[in-house]
């Protein structure tokens, strides 16, 4: 089966005032939705593909034909990169990390205070199009770090955890050029719960 479009798990106008429906609707249902149709196309071409996860694909790009390997990976990378934008975010946020996952977040950043100025830092320094991550290494050691364009952690060898877009047309209509106002208002919203969940 192609893959689908996952459902969000609040209303398009459920970020706000953080992130404005328009925004998530045009961002969700134009953006994601086209990274979703230009894999699943390219995919039909050797549909043995849709058997194995998304996760696997981007883990294993060298097994993708090379006649759809940039395709797959520039599409199927937008298309993971947004699920976990999308679900590590909530109405209101959720409560702050706990357990061993803030313990390794103060080991590894001095304190969650500190993780959430490291990851703005490197959104704003990502010049043009990408992301900010918040992912393990192959030892399981907490880093942040960015990606360009639709690359994905996994595809590096990295395991994502949590995940800021700072193309403009995740923010542009609210906060025109101000990418760093975004940034410090999203952590508002974030979904620590998830975050928490895929750390286990």
């Amino acid at each position: 089966m192609p893959f689908e479009l996952p459902k969000l798990n609040y209303p398009i106008e459920g970020l706000e005032p953080y992130i404005d429906g328009k925004t998530v609707e045009i961002h969700y249902t134009k953006h994601h939705a086209t990274y979703l149709a230009n894999c699943n196309k390219a995919l039909e071409s050797h549909p043995q593909f849709f058997e194995k996860t998304m996760e696997w694909i981007l883990s294993n790009l060298e097994q993708i034909p090379q006649d759809i390997r940039t395709i797959v990976k520039n599409n199927g990378g937008g298309y993971y990169n947004h699920n976990l934008y999308w679900e590590n975010m909530a109405p209101a946020g959720t409560k702050e990390p706990s357990g061993k996952l803030l313990q390794n977040i103060e080991t590894s950043f001095g304190s969650l205070a500190n993780l959430k100025i490291e990851m703005e830092k490197t959104g704003l320094a990502r010049l043009g199009s990408g992301y900010s991550w918040l992912s393990t290494d192959k030892d399981g050691k907490l880093v942040v770090h960015s990606t360009l364009n639709q690359d994905c952690p996994l595809s590096e060898g990295f395991k994502p955890l949590l995940v800021v877009d700072v193309w403009e047309h995740a923010y542009y209509l609210k906060y025109q050029n101000r990418r760093a106002e975004y940034l410090t208002n999203w952590w508002n919203i974030v979904n620590w719960q998830v975050v928490q969940e895929r750390y286990s």
